[in-house]
């Protein structure tokens, strides 16, 4: 019998999850049907419990829902629980086992496609919000040297400092105390890029060598990446990777194998 998975979220026309897992499925030779759900904004557990009747083996769950898919797991794993948040579900019985593989979709993306040694680095998050919770963790596990979180309100970045700082060199601060500092890596996990803005950076901060990661993908660059290039950023990176190499985790989750994300950009981005 062929397995059923699919997306769940409002709105969900827009995503790209049914096309990048269908093309898993052919690359790896694995029977299974992958749709798109539209919930209600206040239905997500009945549209889960619908598709887990229908036979259901797993969710990538977008917005608004990783908040109550983090609710409705019966277990988490310790990245799903430090971010917070669930983004895929994997259903064996009763049990729901809820993960999130975004932080681990950009280290892999980084280190296996990019070619980029997280061991070592200096790393600097823009933001504090969900998308930067996510992948503190996970950057942590590669043995970074450091990673500075900074932010326009200061109390988020500090609090992500003290969530994380058991597990390894986090500081959380403003803009400002980045100045005459550098970094290896440098990762737009805020949402300026969506409305064409750039995070107040101070000159100088790009390293030699160093990657500009932006989390936002779209047509062409965006603002950081531009900028980043300008001011001496030797390697730049959009979304696009990450958002792969995420589905490829929930991939691995569900099915035990790991789909190559490499032949797939071109066709994410139409060409």
């Amino acid at each position: 019998m062929t397995d059923l998975y699919a997306v769940i979220g409002n709105p969900i026309a827009q995503s790209k999850s049914p096309q990048i897992h269908a093309a898993f499925a052919r690359e790896l030779d694995e029977d299974l049907r992958y749709e798109a759900i539209l919930a209600p904004r206040d239905g997500f557990a009945a549209a889960v419990a619908a598709f887990r009747a229908a036979g259901g083996r797993g969710l990538n769950v977008t917005v608004p829902f990783k908040l109550e898919a983090f609710a409705l797991a019966t277990e988490r794993t310790e990245r799903a629980e430090q971010a917070g948040a669930v983004n895929t579900l994997k259903f064996d019985g009763e049990d729901a086992l809820g993960d999130n593989t975004d932080g681990a979709g950009l280290v892999r993306d980084i280190q296996d496609r990019l070619g980029f040694v997280l061991s070592g680095k200096r790393v600097l998050i823009m933001g504090a919000g969900g998308a930067a919770r996510g992948v503190v963790l996970p950057l942590l596990r590669e043995q970074p040297a450091s990673i500075a979180i900074a932010n326009r309100t200061v109390e988020k970045a500090l609090a992500l400092q003290r969530l994380f700082a058991p597990f390894g060199a986090v500081e959380g601060g403003d803009y400002a105390r980045l100045s005459r500092r550098q970094f290896d890596l440098i990762v737009n996990a805020t949402s300026a890029s969506l409305t064409g803005e750039l995070p107040p950076l101070p000159p100088g901060v790009f390293a030699s060598g160093s990657l500009a990661y932006d989390m936002v993908y779209g047509d062409g660059a965006t603002r950081f990446l531009i900028h980043a290039r300008e001011h001496g950023a030797a390697q730049l990176a959009d979304g696009w990777g990450m958002l792969l190499a995420q589905a490829a985790e929930s991939f691995f989750l569900w099915r035990g194998v790991r789909p190559d994300t490499r032949p797939l950009i071109g066709m994410l981005r139409g060409r």
